[in-house]
Protein backbone atom coordinates (compact mmCIF):
# COMPACT_ATOMS: atom_id res chain seq x y z
CA UNK A 1 0.00 0.00 0.00
CA UNK A 2 1.21 3.49 -0.69
CA UNK A 3 2.29 5.61 2.95
CA UNK A 4 3.95 8.77 3.23
CA UNK A 5 7.77 8.81 4.35
CA UNK A 6 8.41 12.51 5.60
CA UNK A 7 7.21 14.86 7.60
CA UNK A 8 7.20 17.78 4.43
CA UNK A 9 4.79 15.05 3.08
CA UNK A 10 2.90 14.60 5.63
CA UNK A 11 1.97 18.53 6.21
CA UNK A 12 1.10 18.79 2.34
CA UNK A 13 -1.41 16.29 2.74
CA UNK A 14 -2.69 17.97 5.89
CA UNK A 15 -2.97 21.15 3.45
CA UNK A 16 -5.03 19.41 0.67
CA UNK A 17 -6.87 17.18 3.66
CA UNK A 18 -7.71 20.97 4.80
CA UNK A 19 -9.07 22.33 1.40
CA UNK A 20 -11.21 19.37 0.97
CA UNK A 21 -12.57 19.50 4.34
CA UNK A 22 -13.45 23.57 4.26
CA UNK A 23 -14.60 23.09 0.28
CA UNK A 24 -16.50 19.93 0.20
CA UNK A 25 -19.88 22.05 1.80
CA UNK A 26 -19.69 24.25 -1.65
CA UNK A 27 -21.94 21.31 -3.18
CA UNK A 28 -24.57 21.52 -0.76
CA UNK A 29 -25.17 25.14 -1.98
CA UNK A 30 -24.52 24.46 -5.86
CA UNK A 31 -27.61 21.48 -5.20
CA UNK A 32 -30.69 22.82 -6.32
CA UNK A 33 -32.52 25.66 -4.26
CA UNK A 34 -35.16 23.42 -3.24
CA UNK A 35 -32.96 20.37 -2.30
CA UNK A 36 -33.09 19.69 1.83
CA UNK A 37 -30.04 19.49 3.54
CA UNK A 38 -31.47 16.01 4.78
CA UNK A 39 -32.12 14.52 1.00
CA UNK A 40 -28.50 16.07 -0.04
CA UNK A 41 -27.02 13.90 2.88
CA UNK A 42 -27.69 10.73 1.77
CA UNK A 43 -25.78 11.13 -1.43
CA UNK A 44 -23.17 13.09 0.30
CA UNK A 45 -22.60 9.78 2.59
CA UNK A 46 -22.31 7.44 -0.72
CA UNK A 47 -19.76 9.53 -1.61
CA UNK A 48 -17.85 8.56 1.00
CA UNK A 49 -18.45 5.30 0.78
CA UNK A 50 -17.32 4.93 -3.06
CA UNK A 51 -13.98 6.50 -2.55
CA UNK A 52 -13.33 5.08 0.25
CA UNK A 53 -13.97 1.45 -1.26
CA UNK A 54 -11.70 2.56 -4.59
CA UNK A 55 -9.35 4.23 -2.73
CA UNK A 56 -8.83 1.01 -0.57
CA UNK A 57 -8.84 -1.38 -3.65
CA UNK A 58 -6.10 1.01 -5.56
CA UNK A 59 -3.70 2.95 -3.66
CA UNK A 60 -4.01 0.78 -0.36
CA UNK A 61 -3.77 -2.74 -2.37
CA UNK A 62 -0.65 -1.52 -4.62
CA UNK A 63 3.53 -1.42 -3.45
CA UNK A 64 5.53 -3.27 -1.11
CA UNK A 65 4.55 -2.10 1.87
CA UNK A 66 1.60 -2.76 4.28
CA UNK A 67 -0.97 -5.24 3.56
CA UNK A 68 -3.49 -5.06 0.49
CA UNK A 69 -6.77 -4.27 1.28
CA UNK A 70 -8.84 -7.89 1.04
CA UNK A 71 -5.89 -9.07 3.28
CA UNK A 72 -6.11 -6.63 5.91
CA UNK A 73 -9.72 -6.41 6.50
CA UNK A 74 -9.77 -10.54 7.01
CA UNK A 75 -7.51 -10.71 9.47
CA UNK A 76 -8.64 -7.58 11.46
CA UNK A 77 -9.60 -8.48 15.11
CA UNK A 78 -13.24 -7.17 15.95
CA UNK A 79 -12.22 -4.77 18.59
CA UNK A 80 -10.27 -2.83 16.32
CA UNK A 81 -12.97 -2.98 13.41
CA UNK A 82 -15.66 -1.82 15.69
CA UNK A 83 -13.06 1.16 16.82
CA UNK A 84 -13.06 2.41 13.11
CA UNK A 85 -17.06 1.52 12.81
CA UNK A 86 -18.14 3.91 15.95
CA UNK A 87 -15.56 6.73 14.94
CA UNK A 88 -17.79 6.55 11.98
CA UNK A 89 -21.24 6.54 14.15
CA UNK A 90 -19.92 9.74 16.04
CA UNK A 91 -18.18 11.51 12.85
CA UNK A 92 -21.67 10.84 10.79
CA UNK A 93 -24.35 11.91 13.95
CA UNK A 94 -22.05 15.59 14.29
CA UNK A 95 -21.69 15.75 10.96
CA UNK A 96 -25.54 15.80 10.22
CA UNK A 97 -25.73 18.14 13.08
CA UNK A 98 -23.00 20.49 11.61
CA UNK A 99 -25.05 20.23 8.03
CA UNK A 100 -28.31 21.24 9.87
CA UNK A 101 -25.85 24.28 11.24
CA UNK A 102 -24.78 25.74 8.02
CA UNK A 103 -28.41 25.31 6.55
CA UNK A 104 -29.35 27.18 9.07
CA UNK A 105 -26.50 29.95 9.97
CA UNK A 106 -24.15 29.36 7.04
CA UNK A 107 -21.08 27.92 5.77
CA UNK A 108 -18.77 31.35 7.89
CA UNK A 109 -20.65 30.42 11.13
CA UNK A 110 -21.36 26.60 11.34
CA UNK A 111 -17.67 26.06 10.50
CA UNK A 112 -15.88 28.53 12.40
CA UNK A 113 -17.85 27.57 15.83
CA UNK A 114 -18.19 23.84 15.41
CA UNK A 115 -15.48 22.34 13.31
CA UNK A 116 -13.33 25.21 15.66
CA UNK A 117 -14.48 23.59 18.50
CA UNK A 118 -13.91 20.19 16.93
CA UNK A 119 -10.35 20.87 16.52
CA UNK A 120 -9.59 21.69 20.16
CA UNK A 121 -11.21 18.80 21.62
CA UNK A 122 -9.64 16.78 19.13
CA UNK A 123 -6.31 18.02 19.43
CA UNK A 124 -6.48 17.12 22.97
CA UNK A 125 -7.91 13.80 23.30
CA UNK A 126 -5.28 12.62 20.25
CA UNK A 127 -2.54 14.08 22.04
CA UNK A 128 -3.64 12.50 25.45
CA UNK A 129 -3.80 9.42 23.38
CA UNK A 130 -0.46 9.73 21.32
CA UNK A 131 1.60 13.01 23.05
CA UNK A 132 3.25 13.17 19.76
CA UNK A 133 4.95 16.91 19.11
CA UNK A 134 5.92 19.82 21.15
CA UNK A 135 2.97 20.47 24.03
CA UNK A 136 3.99 24.06 23.97
CA UNK A 137 3.17 25.40 20.45
CA UNK A 138 0.52 22.58 19.76
CA UNK A 139 -1.82 24.45 22.41
CA UNK A 140 -0.47 27.18 22.18
CA UNK A 141 -2.05 27.54 18.25
CA UNK A 142 -5.39 25.95 19.86
CA UNK A 143 -5.87 28.39 22.69
CA UNK A 144 -5.48 31.29 19.53
CA UNK A 145 -8.11 29.24 17.40
CA UNK A 146 -10.39 29.39 20.96
CA UNK A 147 -10.24 33.07 20.32
CA UNK A 148 -11.25 33.02 16.98
CA UNK A 149 -14.25 30.97 17.76
CA UNK A 150 -15.32 33.64 20.15
CA UNK A 151 -14.75 36.47 17.62
CA UNK A 152 -16.57 34.57 14.76
CA UNK A 153 -19.50 33.87 17.05
CA UNK A 154 -19.33 37.22 18.30
CA UNK A 155 -19.52 38.30 14.58
CA UNK A 156 -22.93 36.35 13.87
CA UNK A 157 -24.87 37.65 16.65
CA UNK A 158 -24.12 41.03 15.56
CA UNK A 159 -25.36 40.27 12.04
CA UNK A 160 -27.99 38.09 13.67
CA UNK A 161 -29.26 41.48 15.84
CA UNK A 162 -29.56 43.71 12.79
CA UNK A 163 -31.48 41.41 10.88
CA UNK A 164 -33.71 40.39 13.31
CA UNK A 165 -32.68 37.01 13.22
CA UNK A 166 -32.51 34.38 16.64
CA UNK A 167 -28.94 33.60 16.33
CA UNK A 168 -29.41 30.28 19.02
CA UNK A 169 -30.24 27.22 17.02
CA UNK A 170 -28.09 27.43 14.71
CA UNK A 171 -24.82 28.61 16.80
CA UNK A 172 -26.20 25.65 19.71
CA UNK A 173 -26.16 23.27 16.89
CA UNK A 174 -22.59 24.17 15.83
CA UNK A 175 -21.53 23.93 19.27
CA UNK A 176 -22.79 20.49 19.89
CA UNK A 177 -21.50 19.05 16.59
CA UNK A 178 -18.31 20.66 17.78
CA UNK A 179 -18.41 18.47 20.83
CA UNK A 180 -19.30 15.40 19.08
CA UNK A 181 -17.24 15.40 15.87
CA UNK A 182 -13.68 16.71 18.45
CA UNK A 183 -14.06 12.96 19.41
CA UNK A 184 -14.38 10.34 16.12
CA UNK A 185 -10.73 10.53 15.17
CA UNK A 186 -9.10 9.03 18.00
CA UNK A 187 -11.05 5.62 17.53
CA UNK A 188 -9.99 5.42 13.81
CA UNK A 189 -6.41 6.20 15.07
CA UNK A 190 -6.33 3.80 17.41
CA UNK A 191 -7.85 1.04 15.61
CA UNK A 192 -4.43 1.23 12.75
CA UNK A 193 -0.88 -0.03 12.97
CA UNK A 194 0.78 2.79 14.66
CA UNK A 195 3.32 2.54 11.91
CA UNK A 196 2.41 1.95 8.28
CA UNK A 197 5.06 0.04 7.20
CA UNK A 198 4.96 -2.75 9.80
CA UNK A 199 1.50 -4.54 10.04
CA UNK A 200 0.61 -5.64 13.51
CA UNK A 201 -1.65 -8.87 13.47
CA UNK A 202 -5.15 -7.45 14.23
CA UNK A 203 -4.50 -3.69 13.82
CA UNK A 204 -5.88 -2.22 10.79
CA UNK A 205 -4.02 -0.49 7.49
CA UNK A 206 -5.49 3.22 7.37
CA UNK A 207 -6.94 2.33 4.33
CA UNK A 208 -9.29 -0.67 5.76
CA UNK A 209 -9.85 2.01 8.35
CA UNK A 210 -11.20 4.85 6.21
CA UNK A 211 -13.66 1.75 4.73
CA UNK A 212 -15.06 0.49 8.36
CA UNK A 213 -15.05 4.24 9.21
CA UNK A 214 -17.36 5.39 6.31
CA UNK A 215 -19.57 1.90 6.53
CA UNK A 216 -20.33 2.93 10.28
CA UNK A 217 -21.23 6.10 8.71
CA UNK A 218 -23.73 4.72 5.80
CA UNK A 219 -25.19 2.20 8.71
CA UNK A 220 -25.91 4.85 11.08
CA UNK A 221 -27.04 7.24 8.78
CA UNK A 222 -30.66 4.74 8.46
CA UNK A 223 -31.26 5.74 11.64
CA UNK A 224 -30.02 9.17 12.31
CA UNK A 225 -31.50 10.70 8.78
CA UNK A 226 -34.38 9.22 9.06
CA UNK A 227 -34.83 10.17 12.07
CA UNK A 228 -34.13 13.93 11.18
CA UNK A 229 -35.90 13.77 7.68
CA UNK A 230 -38.85 12.92 9.98
CA UNK A 231 -38.46 15.45 12.45
CA UNK A 232 -35.96 18.51 10.89
CA UNK A 233 -34.52 21.44 12.60
CA UNK A 234 -36.32 23.73 10.37
CA UNK A 235 -38.86 23.27 7.81
CA UNK A 236 -41.62 20.25 6.82
CA UNK A 237 -40.94 16.65 6.71
CA UNK A 238 -39.48 15.10 3.66
CA UNK A 239 -39.71 11.18 2.89
CA UNK A 240 -37.43 8.95 0.54
CA UNK A 241 -39.92 9.68 -1.95
CA UNK A 242 -39.02 13.36 -1.89
CA UNK A 243 -35.36 11.66 -2.43
CA UNK A 244 -36.08 9.61 -5.63
CA UNK A 245 -37.47 12.84 -7.02
CA UNK A 246 -34.29 14.59 -6.84
CA UNK A 247 -32.53 16.08 -9.95
CA UNK A 248 -29.63 14.67 -11.52
CA UNK A 249 -27.24 17.29 -10.48
CA UNK A 250 -28.75 17.60 -7.18
CA UNK A 251 -27.65 13.95 -6.56
CA UNK A 252 -24.38 14.44 -8.45
CA UNK A 253 -23.75 17.68 -5.85
CA UNK A 254 -24.41 15.32 -3.03
CA UNK A 255 -22.11 12.46 -4.46
CA UNK A 256 -19.16 15.16 -5.16
CA UNK A 257 -19.45 16.64 -2.08
CA UNK A 258 -18.89 12.97 -0.17
CA UNK A 259 -16.15 12.30 -2.29
CA UNK A 260 -14.42 15.20 -2.14
CA UNK A 261 -14.44 15.16 2.22
CA UNK A 262 -13.66 11.51 1.87
CA UNK A 263 -10.40 12.35 0.01
CA UNK A 264 -9.49 14.66 3.00
CA UNK A 265 -9.99 12.00 5.52
CA UNK A 266 -8.33 9.67 3.39
CA UNK A 267 -5.12 12.20 3.83
CA UNK A 268 -5.51 13.08 7.23
CA UNK A 269 -5.34 9.59 8.18
CA UNK A 270 -2.37 8.87 6.13
CA UNK A 271 -0.76 11.92 7.21
CA UNK A 272 -1.37 10.89 10.93
CA UNK A 273 1.71 8.07 10.52
CA UNK A 274 4.60 11.13 10.24
CA UNK A 275 2.89 14.01 11.63
CA UNK A 276 0.93 12.12 14.68
CA UNK A 277 -3.23 11.96 15.22
CA UNK A 278 -3.35 15.48 17.04
CA UNK A 279 -0.88 17.26 14.89
CA UNK A 280 -2.48 15.91 11.39
CA UNK A 281 -6.39 15.88 12.67
CA UNK A 282 -5.46 19.69 14.22
CA UNK A 283 -4.06 20.85 11.04
CA UNK A 284 -6.73 19.11 8.86
CA UNK A 285 -9.23 21.19 10.72
CA UNK A 286 -7.36 24.52 9.39
CA UNK A 287 -10.54 23.79 7.25
CA UNK A 288 -12.44 26.53 8.97
CA UNK A 289 -10.45 29.21 7.69
CA UNK A 290 -11.26 27.72 4.01
CA UNK A 291 -14.85 27.41 4.77
CA UNK A 292 -15.30 30.92 6.51
CA UNK A 293 -13.39 32.30 3.21
CA UNK A 294 -15.83 30.83 0.96
CA UNK A 295 -18.75 32.22 3.26
CA UNK A 296 -17.77 36.14 3.69
CA UNK A 297 -16.38 36.18 0.00
CA UNK A 298 -18.01 34.12 -2.30
CA UNK A 299 -21.47 33.74 -0.82
CA UNK A 300 -21.60 36.86 0.82
CA UNK A 301 -22.98 35.31 4.10
CA UNK A 302 -22.29 38.32 6.35
CA UNK A 303 -23.44 41.08 3.45
CA UNK A 304 -24.68 44.54 5.08
CA UNK A 305 -23.15 43.26 8.36
CA UNK A 306 -22.96 46.40 11.17
CA UNK A 307 -19.75 48.31 11.71
CA UNK A 308 -17.10 46.66 13.22
CA UNK A 309 -17.75 42.90 11.81
CA UNK A 310 -15.61 43.18 9.41
CA UNK A 311 -12.96 43.51 11.48
CA UNK A 312 -13.95 40.96 13.64
CA UNK A 313 -13.96 38.58 11.03
CA UNK A 314 -10.34 39.60 9.60
CA UNK A 315 -8.92 39.03 13.02
CA UNK A 316 -10.63 35.72 12.78
CA UNK A 317 -9.11 34.70 9.88
CA UNK A 318 -5.87 36.06 11.36
CA UNK A 319 -5.75 34.21 14.85
CA UNK A 320 -7.02 30.65 12.74
CA UNK A 321 -3.77 31.29 10.20
CA UNK A 322 -1.24 31.83 13.23
CA UNK A 323 -2.88 29.29 15.30
CA UNK A 324 -2.56 26.71 12.92
CA UNK A 325 1.06 27.96 12.16
CA UNK A 326 2.22 26.78 15.52
CA UNK A 327 0.64 23.21 15.13
CA UNK A 328 2.95 23.08 11.81
CA UNK A 329 5.41 23.69 14.14
CA UNK A 330 4.81 21.88 16.99
CA UNK A 331 6.25 18.54 15.18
Amino acid sequence: MFVIETYQVAVLFCIITMFAWGSWANTQKLAASSWRFELYYWDYVFGIVVFSLLFAFTAGSMGEMGRPFLEDIAQGSSENVWSAVLGGILFNLANILLVAAIALAGMSVAFPVGIGLALVIGVIVNYLDQPIGNSTLLFGGVGLIVLAILLNANAYKKLSAQQQKVPTKGLVLAVVAGLLMGLFYKYVANSMFPDFTQPIAGKLSPYTAVFLFALGILASNFLFNTVLMRKPVEGAAVSFKDYFAGSGKSHLMGVLGGVIWCIGMSFSILASDKAGPAISYGLGQGATVVAALWGIFVWKEFKGAPKGVSGMLNAMLLLYIVGLGLIIAAR
